[in-house]
């Protein structure tokens, strides 16, 4: 479903849910953002019936009432739309509470607090604490809450994703679309195109990722969203490849970054710096007041994380990680 369908048919329902009384199709039309895009009225009867219908599908209780004065109103009553009680063992709170905090632009929560006021303004009577909830939500990101204000813990789980390929390529990845997209390699000057299956995305170490098949290598690619310029688009057609059950991203992501590496690499690190280094150090000397001397885990693409600390990070050997490091950043700096 696009995610502007979805908006509107989630701001529709929380219209008819949170009133008290029977809400006309004018005085949805008024409070919809949606809808004042519509330009005639056959297309906004058109488009509201089908709205109507698909959550009906859904399996929400919509009632037709005619007022006194013959206008026709609708209400989603909350007693007839009540979700069977639902028990979650502390895994799968945990989990689903983490996944809310997620996308912490609440796009979805915004425009429905939105309609909400509007209503509310027009003299469309409430449930004042629900919507109070709803405007809430849109009112405040889920990293940024103020304990003192909320009432929430004043530790809770913060994953951004401040990409703009994130929202299209998590859609892609739902509905099974490939994609195209202009990716630069960390040692690249310029972007280049890449047609990709995408399988996964997962964030990792402060980074989101996409894993998938890269049809012009025909292989399993791991892309960092950072590195994505341009707009994604999707395309037509079905995947080529075969989509695993299990998509591991973390673990490729890692085999790039050289985790699990029985080799070790000794840098030199500046101090008060590059503290994800650190934690993997094996060994950690002072060498001056400014630096300090790591041994670190050695494997594959490992010469590509250690360009990203830029002049923080001296390689001292092996002499091929040197030589790889310096060669990413010339490249670098030819761009």
């Amino acid at each position: 479903m696009a995610i502007a369908k979805a908006e509107r048919l989630m701001n529709l329902a929380l219209c008819l849910m949170n009133t008290r009384r029977p809400v006309s199709k004018r005085e949805l039309r008024a409070s919809i953002e949606a809808y004042h895009e519509i330009g005639s009225d056959e297309a906004f009867n058109r488009m509201f019936e089908r709205d109507k219908d698909d959550l009906r599908e859904l399996g929400m209780v919509i009632e037709t009432v005619e007022s006194i004065d013959g206008e026709i109103g609708y209400l989603a009553r909350r007693d007839r739309n009540r979700l069977p009680e639902i028990a979650l063992d502390a895994e799968e709170a945990a989990a689903l509470s983490l996944a809310a905090k997620v996308w912490q632009q609440a796009r979805l929560a915004e425009a429905a607090s939105g309609a909400l006021q509007k209503l509310r303004a027009a003299g469309v009577p409430f449930d004042d604490a629900d919507a109070d909830d709803a405007a809430d939500a849109a009112d405040t990101d889920a990293g940024s809450r103020d304990p003192a204000v909320s009432g929430h813990s004043a530790l809770e789980p913060r994953i951004p994703a401040p990409e703009p390929a994130f929202e299209p390529l998590m859609l892609a990845t739902r509905d099974r679309r490939p994609v195209v997209f202009d990716y630069r390699k960390a040692n690249a000057v310029r972007p280049e195109p890449r047609q990709v299956e995408p399988w996964a995305l997962e964030c990792w170490r402060g980074h989101w990722y996409l894993a998938g098949w890269d049809r012009d290598r025909g292989a399993v690619r791991v892309f960092r969203l950072s590195r994505i310029t341009g707009r994604v688009r999707t395309r037509g057609g079905t995947f080529t490849a075969d989509v695993p059950d299990h998509v591991d991203v973390r673990a490729a992501v890692a085999s790039w970054a050289g985790e699990g590496a029985t080799a070790t690499a000794r840098i030199r690190l500046r101090r008060d710096s590059g503290y994800p280094l650190r934690a993997r150090a094996v060994e950690t000397l002072p060498v001056d007041a400014d630096w300090d001397e790591l041994e670190i885990p050695y494997g594959h693409g490992l010469d590509a994380w250690l360009v990203e600390f830029g002049p923080d990070v001296v390689v001292l050997e092996p002499a091929e990680l040197r030589a790889d490091v310096v060669d990413r950043l010339r490249a670098v700096a030819k761009g």
